[in-house]
């Protein structure tokens, strides 16, 4: 997978560009890139920041990605999480937004969460985890749902309740640049679930040590 953080660009002509927030510019386009990924044949996966950006890249996929075969994950913060900060993209704005993808297309769903040293930070609630869940009940994409590993040893009873609602859900384990992440609050993970439910989105060193701990290939 490719993955590739998408906003509007700040001048004329508008359109969909590579660049990570708070930059508004940048030496390609969304488009220009599609085209360049289309020729290797690799799955993708955009991150949205802001609204603005996501009808008219739907557009410009629904245009170039013409191949089922081709992985495609649209990722975004549409609910606050535990710590967060920042404002999440509006649900069903988002969702309204993305619905017309193809079916094979996975809606990676997420909280905006923050992270602390030194501190006990709280895990992902039990109302942030049934508001998400009515949120996707009745979506007819698959869904991963975006989890910071830092905060997974205070949510296991919520987060297995989440997956428990649809075989349609797994999770996307993923940890920020500065977070402190303790490999062994992942395996009551990796014990209670089938490796199909869960995705790792982890620096190469800490999937390394991850996959030593059990023969898993799923990461």
């Amino acid at each position: 997978m490719i993955e590739a953080d998408i906003v509007m660009r700040g001048r004329d002509p508008k359109e969909p560009i590579m660049a990570h927030p708070p930059d508004t510019e940048s030496d390609i386009t969304l488009k220009e890139w599609l085209e360049k990924v289309k020729e290797y044949n690799k799955g993708i996966k955009l991150d949205f920041k802001s609204m603005e950006a996501v009808f008219p890249s739907v557009v410009l996929l629904e245009e170039m990605l013409t191949q089922p075969s081709c992985p495609l994950w649209i990722n975004a913060d549409i609910l606050s999480g535990p710590g967060g900060k920042a404002t999440p993209l509006e649900p069903q704005a988002f969702l309204s937004a993305v619905r017309t993808l193809p079916t094979h297309a996975v809606l990676s769903l997420g909280w905006t969460t923050g992270w602390t040293a030194g501190i006990d930070n709280a895990g992902y609630s039990w109302n942030m985890v049934r508001v998400m869940e009515e949120i996707c009940r009745d979506l007819k994409h698959p869904v991963t749902f975006a989890v910071r590993a830092a905060l997974l040893a205070q949510s296991l009873s919520q987060l297995t309740w989440l997956l428990q609602q649809s075989h349609r859900y797994t999770l996307t384990v993923w940890t920020g640049q500065e977070d402190t992440l303790i490999l062994q609050d992942l395996l009551p993970y990796r014990k209670e679930f089938d490796i199909s439910r869960i995705y790792y989105d982890l620096p190469d060193s800490q999937r390394t040590e991850l996959s030593m701990t059990r023969q898993d290939k799923h990461i």
